[in-house]
C-alpha cells in the first residue's frame, strides 16, 4: 500500500510500534542504531534463553519487516550522512529528549528546506509544557496517565499492568499521526512535526473514566477481579474460575443485561442448577447502580458454581447459541491453537536464517483485497543493510571501511 514511502527509524523501545506499523503497511523503514547495536537489544527473553542481542525476542516482534543500518549521529560525519538519508525520505520517527536533535543540528527545524518531510517525536510529556525535560519509566507513566489508580485489589495498593504499555498507545499514536500527516500531504503537498507525548497517549487509554464521572458522579477505582466504577458500594465480579481456567462475564443491568442474564439461568435451569431467587428475578428492572450486596452475592455465587462444573470450550459452546455474554480468558497456548485465528491464517512462520530455524509469529494487523500485509522478514541484525542503503547513497566499500573503523557505522 505504502512500499513507495521510506521512513528512517531512530527511536528505541518508546517507539518501535510506530515504525513497526508503517513497515506492515510497505513503508521502507530504516531502522538505525548506534554503532554495536541499539540498548533495546538487550531486553529479554532470548531465543536460545541465553541472552544475546542477536536474539531478543523483543527486538524480532517489533522490528520485523525493517530494514537495519548503524550510524552515530553524535558525530559530525554521522549527522552529514543523517542528512543524506533524510534528503530521501518521507518519514522520520525518533523518540529522542526534546531538543536533543536539535542541539546536534539534525532536529526538525534543520530539514526546514525538505517541504514534504513528515517528523514524529514520541517523549514522554511531548514537545512543550512543564514536563517536558522530566525523565520516565513505563510505571511512571501509567501512573500519571490515571492508569495505577484502577489496577490492583480494592483494598490494596496500585499494580503494575503487566509489560510496558505507554509506548504501545504512544507508538500507535505516533504511527496514526504519520498517516493524517501523510494524507495532509497528499492534499497539500505540505509535511509537518508531529508531537506525541506518551502520557497523553496513556491517558487517552482512560476515556472511560471522565464520562464516567460526568453521567454517574462516578470515579472509577481498583476493584481487581471486579467491575470498577459502577457502583460505590457493591463489588461485581468480572473474572470467574471455570474448571479449566477462567472467563469474562459481567452482570449488567438495563436491555442487554436482561437478555444475556434472562438466558443464562434459562441455561442454569436446564441442568438444575438455578435457584429459586435467579429464577423469580426481574432482569428488566435489575439496576446495577443501586443494588446491595446481598442480592449481588444471591447471583454470584450459583452463577459461580455454575461455571465451576464447565470448561472454557463448553462455556463458550453453549454461550454463543443462547446470546450470553462470556468469554474465556485464553493463554498463549490456546491463542495458537485458536481455531478462528487459524482459519484467517493469523499466524505465520518467518525465517530466522541465522538461527536455522523459523518462528512463528503473529501476521499484521488488518487484512486487504488490494494488497499483502504479511511480515515479509525478520527483524534486522546489526548494521546488516549498512552495504545496501549507503551505497544507494554513492559510498564506496572504502568509505564504508573507514567509517566503521572510525566507528561512525
Amino acid at each position: 500500500m505504502l512500499n513507495h514511502l521510506r521512513a528512517l527509524d531512530l527511536t528505541d523501545d518508546r517507539g518501535f510500534l510506530c515504525g513497526k506499523i508503517l513497515a506492515d503497511l510497505g513503508v521502507n523503514v530504516i531502522k538505525i542504531e548506534k554503532p554495536g547495536g541499539d540498548a533495546s537489544r538487550q531486553i529479554g527473553g532470548f531465543w536460545g534463553c541465553a541472552a544475546n542481542p542477536e536474539r531478543s525476542l523483543y527486538w524480532f516482534a517489533y522490528n520485523s519487516n525493517k530494514k537495519g543500518i548503524t550510524l552515530d549521529i553524535t558525530q559530525p560525519k554521522g549527522q552529514e550522512i543523517f542528512k543524506k538519508l533524510v534528503t530521501t525520505t518521507d518519514f522520520v520517527i525518533e523518540s529522542f529528549p526534546p531538543s536533543y536533535l536539535d542541539k546536534l543540528g539534525i532536529g526538525y527545524k534543520d530539514f526546514s528546506q525538505h517541504k514534504k518531510l513528515i517528523w514524529a517525536s514520541i517523549t514522554p510529556f511531548g514537545a512543550e509544557g512543564p514536563y517536558r525535560d522530566f525523565r520516565d519509566s513505563d510505571l511512571v507513566i501509567m501512573g500519571m496517565s490515571g492508569t495505577l489508580y484502577q489496577t490492583g485489589e480494592s483494598d490494596g495498593p496500585p499494580v503494575h499492568i503487566s509489560v510496558p504499555q505507554a509506548c504501545l498507545h504512544a507508538g500507535a499514536d505516533a504511527a496514526v499521526g504519520c498517516m493524517v500527516a501523510y494524507y495532509h500531504r497528499e492534499n497539500t503537498g505540505e509535511g509537518q512535526h508531529v508531537d506525541v507525548s506518551m502520557q497523553q497517549s496513556a491517558a487517552w487509554f482512560q476515556a472511560n473514566a471522565v464520562p464516567t464521572y460526568e453521567m454517574n458522579g462516578t470515579i472509577i477505582k481498583r476493584a481487581g477481579s471486579f467491575r470498577a466504577g459502577t457502583s460505590s458500594q457493591v463489588a461485581q465480579r468480572q473474572v470467574w474460575q471455570c474448571k479449566d481456567g477462567y472467563v469474562f462475564f459481567n452482570v449488567i443491568g438495563g436491555r442487554t443485561g436482561a437478555k444475556t442474564l434472562s438466558a443464562l439461568v434459562e441455561w442454569m435451569n436446564e441442568e438444575k442448577l438455578a435457584t429459586d431467587f435467579l429464577l423469580n428475578m426481574d432482569w428488566e428492572t435489575f439496576d446495577m447502580f443501586t443494588v446491595n450486596e446481598a442480592t449481588m452475592n444471591s447471583i454470584s455465587v450459583p452463577v459461580g458454581d455454575f461455571f465451576l462444573k464447565h470448561t472454557r470450550k463448553e462455556l463458550l459452546q453453549g454461550a454463543v447459541p443462547r446470546g450470553v455474554s462470556i468469554g474465556p480468558l485464553s493463554s498463549m497456548q490456546d491463542l495458537i491453537e485458536d481455531e478462528c485465528l487459524k482459519e484467517r491464517d493469523y499466524w505465520t512462520e518467518v525465517e530466522h536464517p541465522e538461527l536455522n530455524t523459523s518462528i512463528t509469529y503473529p501476521r499484521t494487523f488488518i487484512r486487504a483485497t488490494e494488497m499483502d500485509c504479511d511480515i515479509k522478514f525478520r527483524a534486522p541484525l546489526i548494521g546488516e543493510h549498512n552495504d545496501e542503503i549507503y551505497k544507494d547513497l554513492g559510498l564506496t566499500a572504502e568509505n564504508l571501511q573507514a567509517l566503521k573503523k572510525e566507528e561512525i557505522i
